[in-house]
């Protein structure tokens, strides 16, 4: 497949952030245009995406080539931070949120409130590290 390490990866967050992530909020009642861009989510889409990149780079360069080990411990920041860092954003974020809350009602309006659902959960990024292993799988080794 020409241009594999691209279109691949770019199919995989397409149907994670597209296709999946609405019919998963479908599900669960609470579709809405707004969360297909929103951060947070079933499933994780940056898992998903370096996932998938890192799949891809496997089966075509080897898994025991310089390039999958770059994009294997890129996949790993990218989705320890998806959990870890933006879950530190989200604690301030309802932190911050409590502040303004707080304050007398003729400042209150000043601030904006801070989105408080910023970070994956664990099992967000399983099921998007999952869909971004499996697609490129399907993809090149059928």
């Amino acid at each position: 497949m020409k241009f594999a390490f691209i279109t691949i990866p770019a199919i995989t967050v397409i149907l994670s952030q597209f296709v999946l992530k609405p019919l998963m909020s479908t599900i669960r009642g609470r579709f809405s245009i707004k969360n297909i861009f929103a951060y947070g989510g079933m499933p994780s889409s940056h898992s998903a995406l370096v996932s998938s990149l890192a799949t891809t780079v496997g089966i075509l360069k080897g898994f025991n080539s310089s390039e999958f080990a770059i994009s294997l411990f890129f996949a790993l920041i990218v989705i320890s931070d998806a959990v870890g860092l933006r879950g530190f954003m989200t604690k301030q974020g309802i932190a911050i949120n409590k502040l303004i809350k707080d304050l007398p009602d003729e400042l209150e309006y000043k601030y904006e409130i801070m989105n408080e659902s910023i970070a994956h959960t664990i099992s967000q990024v399983i099921i998007g590290t999952l869909i971004g292993v499996l697609i490129p799988s399907l993809i090149l080794l059928l």
